[in-house]
Parts: structure tokens; C-alpha cells; sequence
């Protein structure tokens, strides 16, 4: 099996700094429920998904425009054995600008093909960057994880079934 760590490229119409700022904005494409700042090295947020999952990351680079490394330095995930799967793990957003766009070359460090969340954790990452952060840049709306909602809502507002086993639903 793979000991590579989760990493997605997504090209997008827009400049390093554009896209950078957009990633900073967690509120506007991961969840709602953000609470904390995340854009300055040293700035923690909390993310949460009532019942099912929550983590806190502190921001251990910024330069704006190339690169954001979130590190987690707390983590529950309730639908896994080894609840604290994410913990000690880094969250890396690289940019590079190629012929009048800007490509975002995502890496969840330590989130690998062997930890038991990988194909709920990565499906869930695939959606939020490819979906919900593009969308942000290129549109200026993304689809972030609403306050008030659960697990539940948000799989059936999406289609996804998948998530349904994840727990939260009430």
C-alpha cells in the first residue's frame, strides 16, 4: 500500500495572491463553523462538524501568494478507531503562477492510504477543494459546511450517501 501523503492539484483563473487570499477565507469554503483566526503564522482555528469531527490548526507559514501550512495540532474524528488520526499532521496549500494562472498543488501531510480515515477524509478533501475552494476563487461564492446543519443535511443537500454513516445526524 502507498505511504504517500493526500495531494490534489487544481488549476484556476486567477493569481497566486487571488487564490491565496481565497484559502485564507476557511469561512467561504470549508465551514461556517470556523472559529478563530488563520491566515498569520501563529493564528489557531477550530473546525468542527458536530459529532463526527473536529480539529484545531495553527498556522506555522504564511507567505502570501506561495504558501499556507496548517499544522493540527489537536483532532477528533468519532468514526474511526484511532480517533486522533489527524493529530501532528500538516495541512500544505503550495502555489505556483503558470502562464496567467495559478496552480494549487494541496498536500494533507501524514494523511495516508493505510490511516483508517483516509478514503472518508479524502473524499471529503477532493469535495471542499475542487468544488467549494475553486468555486470561491473563480465565482466569489463558495460551498462551505453551514452552521446549523449536520452531517445528515449536508449529504442529502449533496447527494452523498456516503456520508450518512459518519454519525452527527441528529
Amino acid at each position: 500500500m502507498s505511504t504517500a501523503d493526500f495531494t490534489v492539484t487544481l488549476t484556476v483563473d486567477a493569481t497566486p495572491e487571488q487564490a491565496f487570499a481565497a484559502i485564507g477565507d476557511v469561512r467561504g469554503w470549508w465551514s461556517e463553523t470556523i472559529e478563530g483566526s488563520t491566515g498569520a503564522v501563529g493564528d489557531s482555528y477550530r473546525f468542527e462538524v458536530p459529532g463526527v469531527h473536529r480539529c484545531t490548526m495553527t498556522t506555522t507559514e504564511s507567505v502570501p501568494g506561495e504558501r499556507l501550512v496548517w499544522h493540527v495540532t489537536d483532532s477528533a474524528l468519532t468514526f474511526v478507531a484511532d480517533t486522533a488520526e489527524w493529530e501532528d499532521t500538516d495541512v500544505v496549500f503550495d502555489l505556483t503562477e503558470r502562464g496567467g494562472r495559478t496552480e494549487i498543488r494541496f498536500t494533507h501531510v501524514g494523511l495516508r492510504p493505510a490511516g483508517e480515515c483516509y478514503e472518508v477524509c479524502t473524499n471529503a478533501w477532493a469535495g471542499y477543494l475542487t468544488n467549494s475552494l475553486y468555486n470561491l476563487i473563480t465565482t466569489g461564492a463558495g460551498d462551505p459546511f453551514r452552521r446549523g446543519t449536520t452531517i445528515a443535511t449536508e449529504a442529502a443537500e449533496h447527494g452523498n450517501t456516503e456520508l450518512l454513516g459518519l454519525g452527527g445526524g441528529t
